[in-house]
């Protein structure tokens, strides 16, 4: 019996992390959440080329697992700040397709009334303090929410999502070096997908890695695979526990790629149709977790059919919900914004 039940302690200890942190049911709903993101973005994009969106859109289809990995381990109460790039974020910490869907059709039934649009979407009531169409944005801040978390022992953390672009502003070295001065519960994730606007890496960062800049503010930087749940995930938990715990900010790099341009209006011409199609056929977010539940017999195909039939029936319900909600009245233009002149 004990040599049974050390073998079976041992084959455990060898799962993947996510294998061992999460129920069945819970494994399941992060696989229908990534699936929702990639739809959801789908569906705006063949909204926008239908004309009934106006304006541009980034999407982050292929980046489904960072953003997922990154908000399993938070609760309502935890905060996140998001970006240009931030439908995924919205969806992972609990938005409403349907709301999300309305803001971007300019309604009044959307997360902002129709007056945010597609990068400011915010929702405080589940911990969303909104994205932000200014690079780096956001990361000033979760500083902001984490000291103020921490100067009222709310017990909250705060994640401040951001792209490879954004380690480059002075905001994020200034934000960093505060928050690791007061031990402030705070998360930062780089989603560092190769590319800032059409511009690599390589290019615009001395450091290889982006996760190499936490030794100069003296707190942990991890690199992770962001296509794979499991890793993500795991670098996640870790670093709630810390800021939990009063011992301090992260940094985490999860190493990713988007599909698509950085916006309706890039053209890709940086980018090779091989290097793009790589991503897409080998390393694709969505296939690898599949074939992980399959592997370790959370899931069949079957059940996979059931979660993207479902998927597409919300989606399109959705947009069925902003095509028929109303539009803002010109009376109400100066109502639900912070000031307005007398």
């Amino acid at each position: 019996m004990a040599t049974a039940k050390k073998k079976a302690d041992e084959e455990q200890s060898n799962l993947p992390f996510a294998y061992r942190q999460y129920s069945t049911a819970e494994l399941k709903e992060v696989l229908r959440k990534m699936y929702l993101i990639r739809r959801f973005e789908e569906g705006a994009e063949d909204s926008y080329m239908r004309g009934l969106i106006h304006g541009t859109m980034h999407l982050s289809i292929g980046q489904e697992a960072s953003a997922m990995g990154i908000c399993m381990p938070l609760t309502t109460d935890d905060q996140i700040t998001s970006t240009h790039r931030g439908h995924g974020h919205c969806i992972a910490k609990g938005a409403d397709v349907k709301r999300m869907f309305a803001e971007f059709f300019g309604k009044t039934t959307g997360y902002c009334k129709g007056r945010g649009g597609s990068m400011h979407i915010a929702d405080v009531s589940i911990g969303n303090l909104g994205a932000n169409g200014i690079v780096g944005g956001g990361i000033p801040i979760a500083v902001g929410a984490a000291l103020s978390a921490k100067r009222m022992k709310t017990g909250k953390v705060v994640v401040s999502f951001f792209g490879d672009g954004a380690n480059n502003e002075g905001a994020f070295h200034e934000a960093l070096n505060m928050a690791s001065i007061w031990k402030l519960p705070v998360i930062f994730v780089c989603e560092n997908n190769g590319y800032g606007m059409s511009t690599s890496t390589e290019r615009s960062t001395a450091v290889k890695n982006i996760a190499e800049r936490a030794a100069a503010y003296s707190m942990p930087g991890v690199i992770v695979n962001g296509n794979i749940f499991s890793e993500v995930a795991e670098a996640s938990h870790a670093a709630v526990e810390r800021a939990r715990a009063g011992e301090g900010p992260t940094l985490i790099e999860s190493k990713t790629y988007r599909y698509r341009g950085h916006s309706k209006s890039d053209r890709n011409r940086y980018r090779t149709k091989e290097e793009i199609e790589d991503w897409i056929s080998n390393r694709d977010p969505i296939m690898l977790f599949e074939n992980e539940l399959k592997e370790f017999g959370v899931i069949d195909e079957n059940g996979i059919e059931a979660i993207r039939a479902s998927v597409r029936a919300e989606i399109e319900a959705g947009i069925e919900f902003a095509k028929a909600s109303p539009s803002p009245q010109t009376s109400d233009l100066a109502n639900f914004v912070y000031t307005e002149q007398a």
